[in-house]
């Protein structure tokens, strides 16, 4: 069961590795930021007006007002949401705390607010509470895909006992 957990762990950090590199490094490479890194808060002051601070903003612009392809609005939409499913099935299964709605829905949250604070300190990209929105959303659609597994799991076991004891 140990080495189970291990590996679970191991694809959770690669999991982790990859999600950061889409999320903060999909303008600039790594090395390219370390090249250039410098906070300079005078001269750019975070760039605010390219930032989404209003709950459903860029959501509904893409839904409905925006005249980018449908590709482009479904890759940013669905690709938030779908970023964050193995998170949702991946921790809980990992870090036994993390195994109810409200705990998987909190620690999602805070990993997505994490990667759009680090886009708006550093520069990596640029802020959208949208983004943290359906981060979460993801997350959370992980973790009943989770549950969903499980039950299926402890039916099949169960069946397999009934006919097994019949």
């Amino acid at each position: 069961m140990k080495s189970i957990k291990t590996l679970l762990f191991l694809v959770l950090a690669a999991y982790i590795l990859i999600i950061t590199d889409l999320i903060l490094f999909k303008y600039t490479s790594l090395e390219t930021f370390v090249q250039r890194f410098h906070l300079d808060f005078q001269d750019n002051l975070f760039h605010w007006q390219s930032h989404n601070f209003i709950p459903l903003n860029t959501i509904s612009y893409y839904l409905f007002q925006s005249e980018l392809s449908f590709s482009i609005r479904f890759r940013n939409l669905f690709g938030n949401f779908a970023g964050f499913i193995p998170f949702g099935f991946l921790f809980p299964l990992i870090f036994i705390k993390f195994q109810s709605l409200k705990n998987i829905m909190f620690a999602t949250f805070c990993l997505s607010l994490l990667f759009e604070l680090v886009q708006l300190v550093f520069g990596l990209g640029t802020f959208d509470v949208d983004d943290l929105i359906l981060n979460t959303l993801g997350g959370v659609f992980g973790y009943f895909l989770l549950f969903l597994y499980l039950l299926f799991k402890k039916s099949i076991k169960k069946s397999t006992l009934r006919k097994g004891g019949g």
